[in-house]
């Protein structure tokens, strides 16, 4: 039998100090695809005291020495792509293409980290003084801890990690328990890149190892990307520690405001990739459909054709469109708020909670299947159903008869603000909505996902402090000096300071 797949600590493959392992399973079929350590706030602390020892000689080098260790990780990212994008689609279930996405995503970040160690770095400020230069420099803050999601278990590490470690930050990785396959190739990658020694560290394991991350005096900053309740408990544990930083972003009730000027092929193609991609379990996918009047009868017919028919099945199939959730425990989550949505009075017009077996594949009964579920709600009711977080293909129609002024109200009326999309061929409409819409992320006549790593990740209110992943994870782990440089032998002070130094003699 197959030994189990160890953490990687200081350089080494090792077993950890406890004796209790898990398993990877395929979502789709219920096969066990891997067994693996389970760690210990023991081993997190053996990772943390490695990557807080090499964090002096990793700072030395320059930042384009750094990225070279990256590089080496963005190649072996560009030449396995199908190879991993497989293994990411039987490990979190979903669809091919998704899969792959994944893997493309992850090289982008890491090319976009490594190839921003030869930009120019820092700002140049005019001083008042002529003899003077300012600017602003960058530093690295240190140990960084982080702490990812099943959902984009390769993209999601590396837009953490890529530019933490550029920036010359050293890092304790901890990957979600449902998807330790993808996170123990990510190790591979960066031990095969002969990363130095405790500067990459990977412990596999459940909260208990996410907790120690958060809670070691060597970990300086923390970056998390999951639920609210996790991201909010560390932003508090965090919050009064002095020199401790936490950037979290926590996932949202995510809305697409479909205007009277809207296109209805756009509006219906970005509705449905934007609730049912990932099968719904992406933090950016939309719950909320807000419909005017005008075009609510058409976009509805369209939205639930599509719904009643969209290809539920074997991921690893091209033709599929939804592959299963991640696992039993978030089907039965799903499920009760299909059915907590019943009972407060929704108007369900599609119900594919339960598929007919003939739409299972052969081989995939043990498989955590669900379909769209799809409803009418008052657009301005107080409705548990339209504003918590299902995570799943849980899609709310709801409709206006006002202005744009609105359909914005309506977006805005939820305690998330990460994702939103408006379709409208009225740029006056668009204009507002972009000023208006407390979001993170907005799109215009787009799907409401699809992010791409040159721009910053994060939400607002509820769904995080800023923007932790890609571009912008740089003011998560560095921090900023303001620099004043004299160049001449007097000094001499702005705001029309006097430097005379007067003595009682004087």
């Amino acid at each position: 039998m197959a030994q189990p797949y160890q953490h990687y600590i200081d350089g080494e493959w090792v077993d950890g100090d406890g004796s209790e392992t898990f398993e990877s399973e395929n979502p789709a079929t219920g096969e066990t695809l891997g067994e693996f350590r389970q760690g210990t706030p023991e081993d997190v602390d053996r990772a943390a005291d490695a990557a807080d020892a090499a964090f002096e000689e990793w700072r030395e080098l320059s930042r384009i020495q750094r990225a070279e260790y990256l590089w080496d990780v963005y190649h072996e990212l560009r030449d396995r792509t199908d190879e991993l994008g497989e293994i990411v689609t039987k490990e979190c279930g979903k669809e091919i293409s998704e899969g792959k996405a994944d893997v493309v995503e992850a090289a982008h970040m890491v090319e976009w980290a490594a190839g921003d160690a030869r930009h120019p770095k820092g700002d140049i400020v005019p001083s008042e003084i002529p003899s003077k230069d300012a600017y602003m420099r960058r530093k690295p803050r240190g140990v960084t801890g982080c702490i990812t999601p099943w959902n984009f278990p390769v993209a999601i590490p590396y837009w953490h990690m890529a530019i933490a470690l550029v920036e010359g930050n050293t890092v304790v990785f901890k990957p979600a328990e449902q998807t330790p396959w993808c996170a123990q190739i990510i190790a591979e990658m960066f031990d095969d890149a002969g990363i130095p020694d405790g500067v990459f560290n990977m412990v596999q394991g459940f909260g208990d190892a996410g907790n120690a991350i958060v809670e070691n005096d060597d970990v300086d900053t923390v970056i998390f990307t999951g639920s609210a309740e996790v991201g909010h408990h560390i932003q508090e544990k965090l919050g009064g520690v002095a020199g401790k930083r936490a950037a979290c972003e926590m996932g949202g009730k995510n809305g697409i405001v479909v205007t009277e000027e809207a296109d209805l092929d756009v509006a219906v193609h970005s509705a449905v990739m934007s609730s049912f991609k990932t099968t719904g379990q992406r933090c950016v996918s939309s719950e909320r459909l807000i419909v005017h009047t005008d075009v609510y009868d058409e976009f509805k017919e369209r939205f639930v054709e599509v719904a009643e028919s969209v290809a539920v099945g074997d991921p690893l199939d091209e033709d599929t469109f939804m592959g299963p959730l991640i696992e039993e425990e978030h089907r039965e989550k799903v499920t009760r708020n299909n059915e907590a949505a019943r009972e407060e009075g929704v108007n369900v017009l599609v119900d594919r909670t339960e598929l007919d077996d003939e739409e299972i594949p052969d081989g995939h009964e043990d498989g955590y299947w669900v379909g769209p579920f799809v409803y009418e709600a008052d657009a301005h009711a107080d409705l548990t159903c339209t504003h918590e977080e299902v995570f799943g293909p849980h899609v709310a129609l709801m409709e206006y008869d006002g202005d744009i002024e609105e359909a914005v109200e309506i977006q805005n009326d939820t305690d998330y603000g990460l994702a939103g999309a408006i379709i409208s061929e009225d740029y006056r409409q668009i204009n507002y909505y972009r000023d208006r819409a407390e979001l993170g992320l907005a799109y215009g006549n787009l799907p409401c996902i699809g992010a791409e790593v040159q721009l910053p990740f994060g939400g607002v209110k509820k769904s995080g402090n800023g923007y932790p992943s890609a571009r912008e994870a740089i003011e998560a782990v560095t921090d900023r000096t303001a620099w004043t440089l004299n160049n001449s032998k007097e000094i001499e002070m702005a705001q029309g300071l006097s430097a005379d130094i007067k003595t009682k003699d004087d």
